[in-house]
């Protein structure tokens, strides 16, 4: 015989004791109102516990905040555009050209690009700018570089950026089907013009998005520029709200200087979250 089983119907799925078991999305529901709790009771206790008075008066103080203008704009931005301008046509050229050299058939070339991408790469950008501003001139009796200290930073920075700038253009250039090339070739292009006219501008399109955020790194790498030691007329952001807040001895312009940077990335980083959804619509 075969034995039967005596549970009423209905019973099937419960747990002992009677209680139903809690579902996964249930078990989610509770899981989010335990964080979203915990995160309420975080804030609350912040807010009774800081000193807000004392915040006021050392990080949002008025009267700091009014010395720094309007040399802030003229001098301090204007000197971190122009850092992170020539920094990134230098990196943009000498990258383009890195990334050919490591795709190209010629062995030699291949090694030295290599060498160069692992050189830069695991340098600190630091260490390039010292030897770019102190090294280099003391070797070589001397040098002068083009703008002095603006062609010293398109220089080191320059370099730094050209490693990561050419494996970005390396993978670009690798993304673009064959085909495109092979076709050129069959209409009688040489490999070169093919490569200029018809692959690097596709690869150009692909990789904008990780160009442009080597744009933001450049501008926030723009402040090793201290090293140098520079001049008033040629202080940065950082450098600026350095020394005001030395002057003042306050934190204020720390935070002033952190709120420029961001007035310049946060747009460049919108630019790059709305190229990737397009080229996300277009694939």
């Amino acid at each position: 015989m075969t034995a039967t089983s005596t549970e009423p119907p209905g019973t099937a799925g419960t747990t002992v004791g009677g209680a139903r078991g809690i579902s996964p999305r249930q078990r989610r529901k509770i899981a989010l109102g335990v964080q979203y709790a915990l995160f309420v009771v975080v804030v609350i206790v912040v807010v009774a516990v800081v000193d807000w008075g004392e915040i006021r008066e050392h990080f949002f103080d008025a009267d700091a905040v009014d010395g720094m203008f309007p040399e802030l704009i003229t001098v301090a931005l204007r000197n971190t555009l122009i850092y992170t301008l020539l920094a990134y046509v230098a990196g943009f050229a000498l990258g383009l050209v890195i990334a050919l050299m490591r795709l190209s058939s010629v062995a030699p070339y291949r090694w030295v690009a290599l060498v160069y991408i692992e050189i830069f790469r695991g340098v600190p950008a630091l260490l390039v700018m010292l030897m770019v501003g102190f090294g280099i001139p003391v070797a070589f009796g001397g040098i002068d570089f083009p703008g002095d200290v603006y062609g010293k930073v398109a220089i080191a920075l320059g370099l730094v950026a050209a490693a990561y700038m050419a494996e970005t253009f390396r993978a670009g250039i690798q993304a673009v089907p064959k085909g495109q090339i092979e076709a050129a070739r069959s209409l009688g292009m040489s490999h070169s013009w093919a490569m200029v006219s018809i692959v690097i501008p596709q690869a150009l399109r692909i990789i904008i998005p990780p160009l442009t955020n080597e744009a933001v790194m450049l501008c926030k790498d723009s402040s090793l520029v201290y090293v140098l030691g520079i001049s008033l007329s040629t202080y940065e952001i950082t450098k600026f709200g350095s020394s005001q807040a030395i002057n003042v001895a306050d934190s204020t312009p720390y935070i002033v200087a952190g709120a420029t940077y961001l007035i310049i990335t946060i747009p460049l980083g919108i630019v790059v979250r709305r190229l990737e959804r397009k080229q996300a619509r277009a694939r």
